[in-house]
């Protein structure tokens, strides 16, 4: 008889190899580390290899366990496709949805959000899954997650989306950096040196590097930033100026701070929040009516009974 490895014990894998941490993988198995420790070792058994050189301070895949976990990636998607053909075939918005959010949307939209959706849709199942846009778009094409909501224009891969909104982009200063602010802030007029944006991998650096569309701006003299939250105290503070998501401003980011907006002069100063799935996926039409009720609890508007009972 052939032993087969079993789903769990290649999904204790690709965690270990995404995080190279027992604890971490662990957590996100939602196992004890004791538990997916011998789930692993059970593997190498069954497989009579090592997949996994242990130490107390690092892990190390071996060539044969970096070969294994990437047919485990492939196969574990598979599994996942199975699963979610059967979800598709029930009621639509009335089971699982595993939902990635990029940081510089997920504190600024969901709060209002979550609890029309809730009210609207109280058999939908949602887990939510923060993370950075280059991360969370690998793990929406490897199927750990269902969709994710995002900020285009991003380079997510093969991705079909729904667009949600335009989300403007401002410019925020502290005023006595500023005492005379125009209307409108012209891209060319703004101090480089003074510029203050989001580390790497935030996509909204990208965003806000667009916005101010000058071929000669160089970024890597800029002070960044973790989050947006740490750019306003800096803003605060008069260390320097910051480009801001209109939706972050309306969800009360600037509150009980001096600090200042105004619109950029600029066609290019908004990104697009959208929803995007796996093209391949068997819940498309599930996921376009998720994205519709999302526009619509961003609205605040009812569902239509017959919407709710399609």
């Amino acid at each position: 008889m052939i032993y087969l490895p079993t789903i769990k014990q290649l999904q204790y894998l690709v965690a270990l190899h995404r995080t190279r941490h027992f604890g971490k993988a662990a957590e996100a198995c939602y196992v004890t580390q004791s538990t997916l420790s011998a789930g692993l070792r059970e593997l190498e058994t069954l497989l009579g290899v090592t997949l996994v050189e242990r130490n107390r301070r690092v892990v190390r895949f071996t060539p044969l366990g970096d070969a294994v976990v990437q047919r485990a990636w492939r196969l574990l998607a598979e599994a996942d496709s199975i699963a979610e053909l059967a979800r598709a075939a029930g009621k639509p918005l009335a089971s699982e949805l595993r939902l990635g959010v990029i940081p510089t949307i997920a504190p600024f939209l969901l709060p209002s959000l979550l609890p029309k959706l809730r009210a609207q849709w109280p058999e939908l199942k949602l887990f939510l899954r923060e993370e950075q846009s280059g991360p969370a778009c690998e793990a929406l094409s490897r199927g750990q997650l269902d969709c994710l909501l995002l900020a285009l224009p991003y380079n997510c891969g093969e991705i079909e989306a729904e667009p949600l909104f335009d989300d403007p982009i401002r410019f925020a200063f502290h005023p006595d950096d500023l005492p005379n602010p125009p209307p409108m802030v012209a891209p060319d007029g703004i101090d480089e040196a003074r510029l203050l944006l989001l580390e790497d991998g935030h996509c909204l650096k990208d965003h806000a590097l667009a916005a101010c569309s000058r071929a000669t701006f160089r970024p890597d003299q800029t002070v960044l930033g973790t989050s947006l939250h740490t750019l306003v105290q800096m803003v605060e503070n008069r260390i320097g100026m910051t480009l801001l998501p209109q939706m972050a401003i309306d969800a009360g980011i600037l509150a009980n701070t001096s600090i200042q907006t105004r619109p950029l002069a600029s066609a290019d100063a908004r990104r697009t929040i959208a929803l995007a799935w796996r093209p391949s996926s068997p819940r498309a039409e599930e996921y376009r009516l998720f994205a519709q009720a999302l526009k619509e609890a961003r609205a605040g508007q009812p569902r239509e009974a017959a919407l709710r009972s399609a």
